[in-house]
């Protein structure tokens, strides 16, 4: 049996996916793990993948510069699904195989959206933040029923919100260059421009790829198009929000609140504006970061990388 090496860089491997790890290791592959609770640095990735096989991939970054110093780098298998983080480009010229793990992370990614839809509407956690500190404080919140919730874009994960959503009596709007008008019908949901869900929604919820199309797609002009008092949920990706003008959306009073899983640099420092606000809420990139979804995210990795060593076409390739 060919010995291989598999670095992990998603954060606590060996403790949530102990099953994937075994199974690697069954498989005569040695486990090398990010012992920070961070992504790694370019520096920490270039000291160690010279003799790297495989990597489960967490969201450092993967560019030519690292595929350079890995000479025998054969698979990178993304530990959930947004590849923004890999330069597909540069691992096809290597000749190296890359997969993701495709809808297995939505149903929690969905979850914690509808938690930060209440977190704006209900603000729970400056309550949590009052009572611990002695106080009483009270004020009002919104109710959920009869808003109109729009979907800036509708692929799995938007598809489960709405599913999730269905049972709060409220309109759903989704914008989506593809969209799958079948799903729509059977959710209920109605597929409009992005003007219109802009225009007429209570919330707004991005569920769309980092791109170069959607880089900074919600800015300060399209911030100014939502409606006055709205709320504004991202558990997608940084790049598709200006922080300086959500910012000043939220400061101003256009928005009544917002909450973001996801920053346009990561880990997201302390000094960041955003934190300033008490009707900003914020998560540390953790939407997928359920025991049920590292276990089956895990092993699905682990096994598309064993895979790709054998000779077989591992699920959910992308190059």
């Amino acid at each position: 049996m060919i010995n291989r090496k598999v670095l992990v860089t998603a954060t606590n491997y060996s403790l949530y996916c102990a099953e994937a790890k075994k199974l690697l290791e069954e498989n005569g592959v040695d486990v090398i793990e990010n012992n920070k609770d961070r992504p790694m640095t370019r520096e920490e990735l270039l000291a160690v993948v010279g003799d790297i096989d495989g990597v489960v991939v967490g969201v450092d970054t993967w560019n030519m510069e690292i595929f350079k110093k890995a000479s025998r780098l054969k698979a990178l298998a993304r530990f959930g699904v947004g590849v923004d983080n890999i330069d597909l480009e540069d691992a096809k010229s290597r000749g190296i195989v890359v997969s993701n793990a495709k809808g297995m992370n939505s149903n929690s990614v969905a979850e914690l959206t509808i938690a930060h839809i209440f977190s704006c509407l209900r603000r729970t956690p400056n309550f949590n933040t009052s009572i611990r500190q002695g106080k009483w404080d009270r004020f009002m919140g919104r109710d959920l029923s009869h808003m109109t919730v729009g979907l800036m874009g509708f692929g799995d994960i938007a598809q489960k919100v709405a599913k999730k959503l269905s049972g709060f009596d409220v309109v759903i709007k989704a914008c989506d260059p593809y969209p799958n008008i079948e799903k729509a019908g059977e959710l209920c949901v109605e597929i409009v421009s992005m003007e219109e869900i802009l225009a007429a929604s209570d919330v707004i919820s991005m569920h769309m790829p980092s791109l170069s199309e959607t880089y900074h797609i919600m800015r300060d002009k399209t911030f100014a198009r939502m409606k006055d008092g709205a709320c504004f949920v991202n558990t997608s990706r940084g790049a598709l929000v200006d922080e300086a003008a959500l910012y000043r959306a939220l400061k101003s009073g256009k928005l009544a609140a917002a909450a973001s899983d996801v920053f346009e640099s990561e880990p997201a420092g302390s000094l960041n504006p955003l934190f300033e606000l008490e009707n900003f809420f914020a998560t540390p990139h953790t939407a997928a970061e359920t025991y049920t979804t590292y276990r089956n995210v895990g092993l699905k990795t682990a096994q598309a990388l064993l895979d790709v060593f054998d000779g077989r076409e591992p699920q959910n390739r992308l190059i």
